[in-house]
């Protein structure tokens, strides 16, 4: 499968590909890179985002999940940057309302971190939530400070209606 491994604010970053199609993103640094012009995109992307450069990526993406996840992370991907919102507003933008439990889960198990920014998802009563990336909720503090929302403001942090 094709890789490519980035340096980042936040660690070493390794995207990967399937079929000309980002299918994950993880934590870490391949010995053994495989470059492609997909891949050598996203990491031109991803560089920008970190340099606050870019807030939404334009990318081929085909995370594997099912038809909710990946309804999740379709609503996800519709959050701008330096925005936030709810478990239960994505939820409701996935079209299962009272689904905002397992939307929490499809959050734990996106596979293009940052990509798809599942950190930009809260919890109710604007708290962070979790983080399933690599340094949990530091990772993801840092990743909305990039994009100019600071967690510690509390209730003053863009939110944003999907």
């Amino acid at each position: 499968m094709p890789q490519i491994s980035i340096n980042s604010p936040i660690g070493a970053l390794t995207i990967f590909e399937f079929d000309d199609q980002i299918v994950a993103l993880d934590w870490g640094f391949v010995d053994e890179m495989e470059p492609s012009p997909v891949l050598e995109e996203a990491k031109k992307q991803l560089n920008a985002y970190f340099s606050g450069q870019l807030g939404h990526f334009d990318l081929p993406l085909a995370p594997d999940g099912t038809d909710f996840q990946k309804a999740v992370w379709d609503a996800m991907c519709n959050i701008p940057a330096g925005k936030t919102a709810t478990y239960k507003e994505l939820a409701a933008a996935a079209g299962s309302p009272k689904a905002f439990q397992s939307v929490g889960t499809a959050c734990g198990l996106n596979p293009i971190p940052i990509i798809i920014p599942c950190h930009r998802v809260l919890a109710s009563g604007d708290k962070p939530g979790g983080y399933s990336g690599q340094g949990g909720l530091e990772t993801k503090r840092a990743l909305l400070k990039i994009e100019g929302v600071d967690l510690l403001i509390g209730s003053d942090q863009g939110s944003f209606d999907l």
